[in-house]
């Protein structure tokens, strides 16, 4: 497996400081889990992060501070860091994990086209879904009002002339509009997450949308 299409600094440092949402955080950790260079990357802003803290001078806390602390941490969702591949199956360590299993664990839902999808149970600032899109299919033209970030986990899908395989990530935002499409040869099953609606062009998705949730 050959991965070309990587994670920025920016999310790569945002994980590794606990800033992404949930639903980013797992796509990140399971890419980080497939990919040593991001894994690599991952690791050298960590030690940096763990060099900061302890350059920072000591504050004296209140007889309650550590109570308080603990209160809010149990509060927090829980994070999704980043594991070695398991050896079965497509789903990498992170995403079995959140799922509960592999492929067969998944409860998918239709929505057209062939296409099905599974969101997943993840915090309400960002949402992640499993999307399974059979070979030769187009996910219908669309926008972004936010960023989203693509995993391909099986098969391959064609973004213009751009090629993404098992373990490449896309990242999008605003700027770009695009009608990817699962290559032919293997159904393509992607995780993907996003902070915001997509922006469909045709009608048709327009009105499917509240009802899917996309």
């Amino acid at each position: 497996m050959t991965i070309r299409h990587h994670l920025s600094d920016p999310l790569l440092m945002a994980y590794s400081a606990g800033q992404l949402p949930e639903a980013f955080s797992l796509v990140v950790a399971t890419h980080v889990s497939l990919c040593d260079e991001c894994r690599a990357r991952l690791g050298s802003f960590d030690a940096v992060g763990g060099a900061v803290i302890e350059e920072i001078d000591e504050i004296s806390m209140g007889e309650e501070a550590l109570q308080a602390a603990l209160a809010r941490i149990d509060g927090l969702p829980q994070a999704t860091r980043a594991e070695p591949l398991k050896p079965a199956g497509i789903f990498p360590a992170p995403l079995a994990d959140y799922v509960g299993g592999d492929l067969a664990s998944v409860r998918w839902q239709r929505i057209g086209g062939g296409v099905k999808q599974a969101i997943l149970p993840t915090g309400r600032d960002a949402s992640a879904r499993l999307l399974y899109i059979p070979a030769g299919t187009a996910v219908p033209d669309h926008g972004h009002r936010g960023m989203e970030l693509t995993l391909v986990l099986q098969g391959a899908f064609a973004d213009d002339d751009v090629r993404f395989g098992r373990g490449d990530i896309e990242i999008a935002d605003e700027n770009l509009e695009h009608t990817p499409v699962a290559l032919a040869g293997e159904d393509c099953i992607c995780l993907a997450a996003t902070d915001a609606p997509l922006r469909f062009r045709g009608i048709l998705p327009r009105l499917a949308q509240p009802l899917f949730r996309i």
